[in-house]
């Protein structure tokens, strides 16, 4: 990573995507500098960390006892408020480079629906972290400006942004939010229903990597549109004689599997489409759906999606990286973006 050049006095302004499941750090005037897994490994002993972000990602389920790799942040909040701050001092560092290091600017992206004492954790661990100023900007408007949407205009437009702790659904008009929902459904529960499936069904007992990496090979929402009949072979505990077990897994069990957590995606998105006003739900037959981050890569959802709604749907360009690049606009928006007009970008410090 590029170092940041910090002049006496210069304040420079990050944008942090704080993920469930991965961090991306935008630099202004360098871009996304830095994308890591939200994972910290921490030593019992000493409480020191051991490790962070893709190292602490490999260690998840296979650390001795005096090792504990965890996830800081669970769906779409901070579950562990230390190692968030610290986890977000370690990436702000290696991003920028200690020599010279200034405090500075810090925009952080979170989701829609969430309380006053979730922003006041979120902003808290960003100062602590480092920050000089904090401002905050919420999932889907920094999504629409990643995926090149123009909410400037009074027209309407639909995003639908699926994380890895949470989807986030909104219908954007003249650079505001008109009607949003925020569910704690998104990436990671997906991973959960496959390993509950494949307890369920196989009496295996697998971990939340390797139905990741299921999910990602074969996993789908829609499997009329699969070219052809899929499987996989996966290896976890026997739950009946406790030893190691290989089990192949198809794509249409996949899809079994993955039914609950797509439908409760698809009834917010029918929610946000029912809330909308006729005006703009009139744009959105033309102008459709736009769908952004890492769960919206999931084989098939954009074909649901259209099947479902009737309307056009489309996956962002480089999904996963949409949030990060529309902070990275908001933050080149810092001096016009005022409070109560057009776009609001919350400063919280």
């Amino acid at each position: 990573m590029e170092g940041c050049n910090f002049m006496v006095g210069f304040s420079q302004d990050i944008g942090i995507d704080l993920g469930t499941a991965t961090v991306q750090v935008y630099v202004q005037g360098k871009g996304i500098v830095l994308s890591e897994p939200s994972v910290v490994a921490i030593d019992r002993d000493s409480g020191q960390i051991f490790a962070v972000g893709e190292e602490a990602r490999r260690m998840l389920g296979r650390t001795p006892g005096n090792i504990m790799a965890v996830r800081p942040l669970r769906d779409g909040v901070i579950a562990d408020y230390d190692s968030t701050e610290r986890m977000l001092r370690y990436f702000i560092e290696k991003a920028c480079g200690r020599r010279g290091f200034m405090r500075p600017r810090v925009m952080v992206c979170i989701p829609s629906g969430v309380t006053g004492v979730e922003e006041r954790a979120v902003r808290q661990a960003a100062v602590q972290a480092g920050a000089k100023q904090a401002f905050l900007i919420e999932e889907p408007l920094a999504a629409a400006l990643g995926a090149g949407v123009d909410i400037s205009q009074p027209q309407g437009s639909m995003v639908v942004d699926i994380g890895g702790g949470t989807t986030d659904v909104a219908v954007l008009s003249l650079g505001g939010i008109v009607y949003s929902r925020s569910l704690r459904v998104a990436g990671d529960k997906f991973d959960e229903a496959i390993v509950r499936y494949v307890r369920r069904e196989h009496n295996l007992m697998i971990g939340e990597r390797t139905a990741e990496e299921l999910k990602m090979a074969i996993g789908t929402a829609y499997p009329q549109a699969k070219p052809e009949p899929l499987k996989m072979d996966i290896r976890g505990r026997d739950l009946v004689t406790g030893l190691p077990k290989t089990v192949s897994i198809s794509a249409e069990e996949a899809f079994l599997a993955l039914q609950e957590p797509i439908f409760q995606v698809l009834a917010a998105v029918k929610e946000v489409l029912e809330h909308t006003p006729p005006e703009l739900a009139a744009d959105l037959v033309d102008k459709g759906i736009v769908l952004t981050g890492g769960g919206s890569l999931l084989h098939g959802l954009d074909l649901l999606l259209q099947e479902e709604t009737g309307l056009p749907v489309q996956v962002a360009e480089d999904p996963v990286f949409c949030i990060a690049r529309g902070i990275g606009k908001a933050l080149s928006m810092l001096g016009v973006l005022k409070q109560g007009g057009g776009m609001v970008a919350r400063k919280v410090m």
